[in-house]
């Protein structure tokens, strides 16, 4: 749990022992007791090593406004760009259902993130991007993956969960697009 939690947390656990162990034990076992936080500073650690690269809530939130702002067009382009720089060959979707299918080290993927902008995504998103994968796995399209910035309803997240649809939302968007032009360059 404190993998997940941030790094912090786990620094502040292991503090708070150490100093109460200082302070309340007998002379002979404060060593001992201060070092009953080691191993909770050893998960910070880890913890903030895994936890270098994501983005902080002001740029999940700024990710966020800036790709609800875009129109289709500069958003599929931005998705390709990050798709590529991240190793993928990437395609262009010959289905409604599917924007980009993806291939990196003999795996495929089809993505669906046309309906990125939507409040609340149902399962008439979800359904038609696992018929394709079901569709495509005679070609190898093996893993699927839905974008959108709007909360999944309850039968769609069990249905993703289900079926191994990976979701992208504000927060994976965010790191996905790491270093990449959000702006009005985005849009040129």
């Amino acid at each position: 749990m404190l993998l997940r939690a941030r790094w912090w947390v786990s620094a502040l656990v292991a503090l708070a022992l150490g100093l109460v162990a200082a302070a309340l034990l007998p002379e002979s076992l404060r060593v001992a007791g201060a070092l009953s936080g080691l191993p909770f500073g050893v998960i910070a650690v880890v913890a903030a090593y895994r936890q270098r690269h994501l983005p902080g809530a002001a740029r999940i939130e700024e990710t966020r406004r800036a790709v609800a702002a875009m129109g289709w067009p500069a958003f599929s382009a931005l998705l390709e760009q990050a798709f590529q720089r991240d190793g993928y060959a990437v395609r262009r979707g010959r289905t409604e259902a599917v924007d980009f299918e993806l291939e990196r080290q003999g795996r495929r993927m089809l993505v669906c993130a046309r309906r990125w902008k939507s409040a609340r995504t149902g399962l008439d998103a979800l359904r038609p991007l696992q018929a394709a994968r079901e569709a495509g796995a005679v070609t190898g399209a093996t893993d699927a993956l839905y974008v959108g910035l709007g909360p999944l309803s309850d039968s769609a997240q069990s249905y993703a969960g289900e079926h191994g649809i990976a979701v992208w939302q504000a927060a994976e968007l965010a790191r996905a697009l790491r270093g990449l032009p959000l702006g009005p360059a985005a849009e040129r």
